[in-house]
């Protein structure tokens, strides 16, 4: 797990351009075992790809701060997450935690090692009080 460490963090999230989420913990209310889901409360940590799962016109409407947008509902979904280096850090959300521990499964079968998808979605993440940018 490299850059990801076990810390837990109750205050307000930033997650500046180029960076992601870190932490893996515990159980977050949804789908996915505890390994592979991060919780809202996790910390920013550079070299995390982080991957909005949504459509693009949730995507425009609000996003983590550098978040790329690839659609788990889209038809080229497998295409686009198989150009993505297998041994990168890859932390997904949605907007709930559903679509993202769907895409996170479709990951793992590609052979991806090091996903993880955020539980709770872009709600958990909000409600924590992190960012959310429309650029």
């Amino acid at each position: 797990m490299s850059a990801f460490v076990h810390r837990r963090r109750r205050s307000v999230l930033a997650l500046t351009a180029g960076a992601g989420l870190a932490a893996v913990l515990g159980p977050a209310g949804c789908s996915g075992s505890p390994d592979e889901a991060l919780d809202a409360t996790a910390v920013a940590s550079p070299g995390v790809t982080v991957v909005d799962v949504r459509t693009p016109e949730e995507f425009a409407a609000g996003h983590l701060r550098g978040a790329v947008n690839i659609d788990v509902n889209g038809p080229d979904f497998k295409a686009a997450v198989g150009e993505l280096s297998k041994d990168g850090e890859y932390a997904l959300y949605c907007r709930s935690g559903n679509r993202s521990a769907t895409a996170l499964a479709t990951m793992k079968d590609l052979g991806f090692t090091h996903a993880y998808h955020l539980g709770g979605g872009i709600g958990a993440w909000t409600a924590a009080g992190g960012e959310v940018v429309t650029d």
